[in-house]
């Protein structure tokens, strides 16, 4: 099988390289952006066969260049929520999404690619439907603009076709996305440097700390799915189905940063006592563009035949931070 990786330097493609290769499947045409050429660390370790810089591959696959393709897994995008440029943010996440679409149709190729649950924005339902799709950016924009091409496309399509609604992914490989980083990620980061986790105070409705997100520790492992089942085809959410607030994951990092020193697990009360959690006042910027709460509706990827489970934010953060502290100097 050869496969090609797109967003293959990111975090959700370097942990799918990695699954990839623990199937034995190494013919692997990675592709990204590596100006920040930190990001090498992600690609260093993975088996892969070829690579590519964004610039290039889009016009060289559709030109069939790369000889026979079985499946893209399509993870490259602009993340950043907070990016204001439509213009770019059009060309990356739809443009060169529609490019990939018609030559993976041209071609015979599957194409399994990363979606968002950004789409649903100001929604309080989050199940796969028009009704329910009110991005609050231009990411999500861009994000739904390409789902409803895949909807447009699907009944006569010959080829697999998936799109995956990440909800808040966090894990492994993650370390260069800045600001973009999850909320894992940061809360470990600032309580191994100030013994505190930094949360936004009362908004929306929610109490400190209680607007709560679908956390979601393996995405990977639905792709895989996806993979073995070629037949299964159309725009999925994949998220755990249950809304955790942050709270939770800010006393999961301490309550692993704890253990590890051999200290017993704390209640929230009793960590917010502490000192271990600040509330800080909610920023102005984020005023009406902030999803105050997000639980994937899963009644569609169910019904596709995938039941994987997603870890709850105690088990899944709490090893996540656990292998964090382990593997990177204080």
């Amino acid at each position: 099988m050869r496969v090609v990786v797109t967003g293959a330097a990111g975090m959700i493609g370097a942990n799918l390289l990695r699954g990839l290769n623990a199937l034995g499947i190494d013919d692997i045409v990675a592709v990204d952006d590596l100006h920040d050429g930190a990001k090498y660390a992600n690609l260093a370790g993975a088996s892969i066969s070829d690579y590519f810089d964004r610039r290039d591959f889009y016009q060289r696959f559709e030109r069939g260049e790369l000889g026979r393709v079985d499946v893209v897994f399509h993870e490259g995008a602009c993340s950043d929520t907070m990016e204001h440029d439509g213009r770019l943010m059009l060309d990356l996440n739809y443009r060169a999404s529609k490019t990939l679409l018609d030559a993976c149709l041209a071609q015979g190729t599957r194409l399994l690619y990363a979606s968002s649950a950004a789409v649903y924005g100001g929604a309080d339902t989050f199940r796969e439907e028009p009704a329910f799709e009110r991005p609050l950016n231009v990411y999500g924009y861009s994000k739904l603009l390409f789902d409803n091409v895949v909807r447009r496309i699907l009944p006569s399509a010959d080829t697999q076709i998936a799109g995956f609604r990440y909800f808040n992914v966090y894990g492994p490989h993650e370390q260069h996305k800045g600001r973009m980083a999850s909320v894992a990620f940061h809360h470990f980061e600032q309580f191994r440097s100030s013994g505190r986790v930094r949360l936004f105070g009362e908004y929306g409705g929610y109490g400190p700390g209680e607007q709560s997100r679908d956390f979601v520790d393996d995405v990977v492992a639905v792709n895989l799915w996806f993979l073995a089942h070629p037949e299964a085809s159309g725009v999925f959410n994949v998220g755990s189905g249950r809304a955790q607030p942050f709270n939770d994951v800010a006393a999961a990092v301490v309550n692993a940063m704890r253990a590890g020193a051999g200290e017993a697990p704390l209640p929230l009360a009793e960590i917010v006592r502490a000192g271990w959690i600040e509330y800080i006042e909610f920023p102005a910027a984020l005023v009406g563009k902030y999803q105050c709460f997000t639980e994937a509706d899963l009644s569609r990827l169910r019904g596709a035949g995938c039941e994987h489970a997603f870890a709850d934010v105690a088990t899944g953060v709490g090893r996540y931070a656990a292998a964090r502290a382990a593997s990177t100097p204080p």
